[in-house]
């Protein structure tokens, strides 16, 4: 089996894990059954010693395994309809719905939004990132509404790649959060990372996160126990908005990861919509923005709520 051969040495937090759970938990794209396989085969070793999937590990033992090649994947052309905000020969700006997964991810392989723009487009999508992610410089979360900017050519990948770097374009979210605020308005400003316990699940993470920054806004509080807000980012960090909510108290409604799984309002995930993007042109440069309305979903729950 060819792949990269890897070593990992065990910190503290995982003293007592079972070793295909740790690796599980280290290695986002690698499923746990598939883990429990290479150990069955003899592909994992414990201080170079083969081991079983249930033996558990202790701080600084050294563990050796193989991250297997990726597998080559074609993904096919799908006629799905697509919202399409605004069009042309460098960018297409689609209103994304909910449920929608951005490209193709373990699990993900059929009706993804690239699975749409490559019906759509035919062959006119940048390759910068590869034959999973044609055309995609950044993305929202698959319960996350709202628009996102698709690249068309890598002249126009490396243009708004270059202004998501220098944190310039202008990103408004809004969304429904747990709790009413006395304050209009505030910052939070935390390092956002990989949480240190629960692998899956991103963390403000002083020691290996990232910096970034959300402002946000109190649009109205709704009922003595919610608020809507709009949220603006200077960065954009994976679950940004989620984690930094959650932060302070205030959790977004529907979030099953951050905030409170046992909601009562049965929502499909977060309340949370993308709903103004402003950049500046690949070619004509020119400032652009565009808006997405609030989707029926999120505008039934803010009647709901203030009824």
């Amino acid at each position: 089996m060819s792949g990269q051969q890897k070593l990992y040495v065990v910190e503290e937090e995982f003293n007592g894990y079972r070793v295909d759970k740790l690796l599980s938990e280290i290695e986002d794209d690698i499923s746990r059954s598939y883990i429990q396989k290479l150990i069955g085969d003899g592909l994992i070793l414990v201080n170079d010693k083969v081991v079983k999937a249930n033996y558990k590990v202790t701080t600084n033992e050294s563990i050796s395994y193989l991250v297997p090649d990726p597998v080559d994947l074609k993904i096919e052309a799908e006629d799905i309809p697509l919202d399409i905000v605004y069009e042309d020969n460098d960018i297409i700006l689609i209103n994304k719905p909910k449920g929608m997964v951005v490209h193709p991810a373990a699990g993900h392989y059929s009706g993804t939004l690239v699975s749409g723009l490559l019906y759509h487009c035919r062959e006119g999508l940048s390759g910068i990132n590869g034959v999973l992610r044609p055309g995609i410089v950044h993305r929202i979360d698959m319960n996350t509404t709202g628009i996102i900017i698709v690249c068309k050519n890598d002249k126009s990948h490396q243009s708004i790649a270059a202004q998501l770097k220098e944190h310039s374009i202008t990103r408004r979210y809004n969304a429904i959060v747990y709790n009413t605020f006395k304050d209009d308005s505030g910052r939070i400003e935390g390092p956002i990372g990989r949480h240190p316990i629960d692998r899956k699940k991103m963390a403000i993470n002083y020691k290996n996160g990232k910096h970034a920054v959300t402002n946000y806004k109190v649009l109205e509080n709704l009922g003595g126990k919610y608020a809507h807000i709009e949220c603006a980012l200077e960065t954009g960090r994976t679950h940004q908005i989620r984690v930094h909510m959650a932060s302070i108290h205030h959790p977004l409604l529907g979030d099953d990861v951050y905030g409170n799984p046992k909601e009562k309002f049965k929502l499909e995930g977060q309340c949370l919509h993308a709903r103004v993007l402003g950049f500046i042109h690949p070619t004509t440069n020119q400032y652009m923005e565009f808006e997405a309305p609030l989707p029926e979903y999120f505008q039934s729950l803010l009647d709901k709520l203030r009824g």
